[in-house]
Order: C-alpha cells, then sequence, then structure tokens
C-alpha cells in the first residue's frame, strides 16, 4: 500500500508549490494570498524508487483562542492517516505564532516529522533559520521549491524515514484477484459488494458516505479466488465538510493503487459527472485493468438510457479499450455480465507475448503508418518485447524515437490491443534508442591508407598549381 505522507504547516508558505514540485504537476491551485488550498489535494510522488501519495493540506490558522477545534482535527487526522509529516514553515517571514503551535499539536504525537523552511532563496540560510531552532523539531531543510532547490536532499531525508516498501509477492498476481469497486458516495458500491458476497457484509444506507473505511473481503466464484475492495466514496472537495471523509480519498487511491482490476462504478441516472473522470484519472494513472459499470439502470426509460451510452461514447473516447457494463446492483441483473467482464480485464492484464509475434506486429504498424519526419528524418522502429504485465508494458527499441509524437504513440498503442484482442486494460509503450557502438569511435587509418592519401593530396596540389 502507497504510503502517505502529509504536507502541513500555517498559509502561504508555499505547501502547494512544494506540492507541485514533488508531483510535478500543477494541480494544487497556487497563489501568493493565504487559505487559497481549501481542501486537501492528492498526488503521486516518488521516494527512492519507491511511489508514495503526498497530500497537500490547507493552512493551518490560528485565532483568538488558538487553532480552533476542526483544525485541530485536521491536524491529528493528517498525523494518523500519515506515515511522515513535513512540516513546512517560510524562512522568508520567519517563526510566526501559528508556527509555533502546529509545532506544539505534532510534537505531541508519536509521528515522525520532517521540518522544512520554504523560500529560502536569497537568503543567508543559517541566519533564515536560526529562529526555528527554539521549536525544537530537530534538523530543518532549507529548500526553495519554486526553483526545486533543496528538494532532492529533502527527499533523501524522508526515504531514510519512511518504511520499506515489501517486496511483491509473485502469487498475489496469479491466484487471488483483488478487485477495487470505487465511484462517488451512493452509486451503490456497498449493495454491489453484499450481492456479490450474498450477505450483509458491507454498512449500506441510502446516505452519501455511510462506508467510511477501506473494507476487503475475500470471496471465490465460479473457481477464481477474489479479494473485494470496498471504499469510502469520493465526494466533491465543496461537499467534504468532516475529516474523517476527507481522509477516505486517500483510502479509494490507496485501494486503486492496490488492485488489480478497478470497477468505476457510475450513476446511470446522473452520467460521468466531473468526479468520475477525476476518479478515471487516477485509475489511468496507476495503469489499472478497468471495467465501467453503470448502475440503476433498471429506473432509465428507453429514450433516457440512448441518451447516457451516447454520453458515454462521447466522454470516454479515450479509454475505448474498457468495457462498459449496465447492471441493478440492488435487484442483481447484470452482475453476471460484470464479473465475466472483470475476468476478461484480468486475464487480458496478465497476457504473455511472444518477442518474434510483438515484432510482427510493430513492423506491419510501421508499413502501414510511419512517425511524422522531423528535421528532415523520421524515427526507425527495429524490434519489440515485453516489459511486464499488469498492465502489459512493451519495449520498443529503434532510433530516433524521441522524435516520436503521442499521436503514433496511440496509434502503436491501438494496434497492438487490435491484434491481441485486449480488452480492459491500458497497455504501456517504452521506447528505447538503440545504442550504435560506431557513434563515438573515429576512423583509424592504416599506415598504406596513410601513405596513399598522401599521394592523393600530393597530386591534387600539383594539378590546382597548374
Amino acid at each position: 500500500m502507497l504510503p502517505v505522507v502529509a504536507i502541513v504547516g500555517r498559509p502561504n508558505v508555499g505547501k502547494s508549490t512544494l506540492f507541485n514540485a514533488l508531483t510535478r504537476t500543477r494541480d494544487a491551485l497556487v497563489a501568493d494570498m493565504p487559505g487559497v488550498t481549501r481542501d486537501r489535494q492528492y498526488g503521486i510522488s516518488r521516494v527512492g524508487k519507491n511511489p508514495c501519495l503526498l497530500v497537500d493540506t490547507g493552512g493551518l490558522v490560528s485565532n483568538a483562542e488558538g487553532i480552533d477545534y476542526l483544525t485541530a482535527q485536521q491536524v491529528h487526522q493528517a498525523i494518523e492517516e500519515s506515515e511522515l509529516v513535513l512540516f513546512v514553515v517560510s524562512a522568508r517571514d520567519g517563526l510566526m505564532a501559528e508556527d509555533k503551535e502546529i509545532a506544539s499539536l505534532l510534537r505531541k504525537s508519536s509521528s515522525q516529522v520532517v521540518m522544512v523552511a520554504n523560500k529560502i532563496d536569497g537568503l543567508d540560510e543559517e541566519t533564515a533559520v536560526a529562529d526555528f531552532a527554539s521549536l525544537g523539531m530537530g534538523d530543518l531543510l532549507p529548500v526553495a521549491a519554486t526553483h526545486r532547490r533543496g528538494l532532492d536532499s529533502m527527499m533523501r531525508r524522508v526515504e531514510q524515514l519512511l518504511p520499506e516498501a515489501p517486496e511483491a509477492e509473485e502469487e498475489e498476481t496469479t491466484d487471488r484477484l483483488r478487485l477495487a469497486i470505487v465511484g462517488r458516495p451512493n452509486v451503490g458500491k456497498s449493495t454491489l459488494v453484499n450481492r456479490l458476497l450474498g450477505e450483509e457484509r458491507v454498512l449500506a444506507f441510502d446516505q452519501p458516505g455511510t462506508t467510511r473505511d477501506t473494507i476487503s473481503t475475500m470471496m471465490e466464484r465460479d473457481g477464481q479466488e477474489y479479494e473485494l475492495i470496498d471504499t469510502a466514496g469520493v465526494r466533491r472537495r465543496s461537499r467534504v465538510t468532516e475529516v474523517v471523509e476527507k481522509f477516505s480519498t486517500i483510502k479509494a487511491l490507496q485501494a486503486i493503487e492496490r488492485a488489480h482490476v478497478v470497477v468505476l462504478m457510475l450513476d446511470a441516472n446522473e452520467g460521468l459527472t466531473d468526479q468520475d473522470t477525476t476518479l478515471l484519472g487516477h485509475v489511468l494513472t496507476q495503469g489499472r485493468a478497468l471495467v465501467i459499470a453503470l448502475n440503476k439502470w433498471d429506473g432509465l426509460d428507453p429514450d433516457h438510457r440512448k441518451r447516457i451510452r451516447s454520453d458515454m461514447d462521447r466522454k470516454l473516447t479515450y479509454v475505448d479499450w474498457a468495457q462498459r457494463v449496465t447492471l441493478s446492483a440492488l435487484h442483481g441483473s447484470g452482475i453476471q455480465e460484470l464479473m465475466k467482464a472483470v475476468q476478461v480485464a484480468w486475464k487480458s492484464a496478465l497476457k504473455d507475448f511472444s518477442t518474434p509475434e510483438l515484432t510482427r506486429v510493430l513492423t506491419a504498424a510501421f508499413d502501414a503508418h510511419q512517425p511524422p519526419m522531423k528535421h528532415g528524418r523520421t524515427a526507425k522502429l527495429r524490434y519489440a518485447h515485453s516489459g511486464g504485465k499488469l498492465p502489459p508494458r512493451i519495449i520498443i527499441h529503434g532510433s530516433r524515437t524521441d522524435t516520436i509524437p503521442d499521436s503514433y504513440r496511440r496509434y502503436l498503442v491501438n494496434r497492438f490491443i487490435k491484434h491481441f484482442k485486449l480488452k480492459g486494460t491500458p497497455v504501456f509503450i517504452d521506447f528505447r534508442d538503440s545504442d550504435n557502438p560506431y557513434k563515438n569511435r573515429k576512423n583509424v587509418l592504416s599506415r598504406r591508407q596513410l601513405e596513399k592519401r598522401k599521394r592523393l593530396k600530393k597530386f591534387t596540389g600539383r594539378k590546382s598549381r597548374k
């Protein structure tokens, strides 16, 4: 499971800038005014060779009576849910009263804390961080998140403190299928789990957010062992008010990372919403096999069903490899089709590819449509081989592969998917430039060649004088 690292600090110390720098995105809204980040942002960062889930929290501001009850709850929840806390202060502003109150809360916990002094650019480091030593938080790491200065040494420190990632067990990828059921609140996830299990194992109630934790349950169906992972619904940020529900999003993202196949449940009455699209993006980022389930289908009239199907076709062109299933978790219709789609996606994600067959498909695709020229030259693709499973990864060797655009990469992906009849799994392609052994080697002439060149020079010299 992904370790969680929370970024904590008062407003306007650069938490969101640090978040964007570490995740290499611009997902967190950044502005030079306090309180811009009103809710948590989540992103994947990398600590050494291992990924981690990074949480950008809203600023913690004290009031006349100190940090209020809700804010204190948020800090305690962040500490409880995270393996490590990055406590960010501003070297430019110096030590503030809010910094002292946050440090006091962190000192009372058993959580590991790394103190980071941001906005160090243009300042004398020793002078700028001297005041913060009084907080007693240990070594302070100076960084300038805007310019990425000091981030490498900070992440090396984080790597030392985080627990080592456990080695993946090979038998888990072939025996027990880990199936995550994710979606917005009240789309019927727990009802589906109960239908699959045949009992009221998971609390289900017609109110958003009744499932608060990630719940794993073992089951067997048609000879296949499953580990069902039911998560709390992912809610619109403006509607997330309770601290526990804020961290339920972390559990959903961890469930996606843990799963082999993800069932993304949608409410057929509402169609595809912005929250569904965001969650789908996390599934694609993790490269998980995917089945899209349209629940509550039985309550729609034919015209509504036609509109929903048309809307899905228009909005989901970028995941046309994923199977879509209509069902009613409450009444049990469509469950058999859903589990068949899960099995197909699972088998596609585990499919073996031989190097000769991959190379034949690559050659046929290249002959039918070559990549566009750049600077008068085009890339050459020579051969392909398998690079892994879950999801399938194909390594393509050639020359000038850095000039290949994303559109041509998608073209190759579609050719491989079509040829191997893959359903329900993404396919990733990595390009590798083949090494030229003569690239940096100078041509050394033999004695005979040197004498011949001397005679030619002598001859051309006489000719020019005439």
